[in-house]
């Protein structure tokens, strides 16, 4: 089982939250049991800003047995697509194109997502499964 991974999780555990890490890690250890743990490009640009220095946050990844996948074609146009339909509905731009890359990289190209913002996520990728950390088991 493949799960995508979104940047809240990582920064709960990359930067030791007090309120959400726990949960997180434990979390990322499951997931990371029953299969392989991935993140599209903007996760991984989200996530390596909160590191100084490049090789400390591939060796953070390295030994969390996180991959980066590329975004397929296919992911990046149902993206833009997701947004487009958002904006047409009157969506405002608090949520912006990265939000819909990181839905669509998911859905196409791993079996769940692991994200604290199951809301967003659910309402503009029905079929995509939410893990969320603070209510796994």
């Amino acid at each position: 089982m493949l799960t995508a991974v979104d940047t809240s999780v990582l920064l709960d555990v990359f930067l030791d939250d007090p309120k959400y890490r726990p949960q997180s890690a434990r979390a990322l250890k499951r997931c990371l049991a029953e299969g392989g743990l991935i993140a599209c490009e903007t996760v991984w640009a989200e996530t390596a800003s909160a590191f100084a220095d490049q090789a400390l946050f591939l060796n953070a990844v390295q030994r969390l047995g996180l991959q980066l996948i590329a975004t397929q074609d296919n992911a990046a146009f149902s993206a833009g697509a997701a947004w487009r339909k958002y904006r047409e509905k009157g969506g405002r731009r608090e949520r912006m194109i990265p939000d819909f890359l990181i839905g669509a990289h998911a859905s196409h190209q791993a079996d769940r997502l692991l994200s604290r913002d199951r809301g967003f996520y659910r309402s503009h990728f029905k079929n995509l499964p939410i893990i969320d950390p603070l209510k796994a088991s």
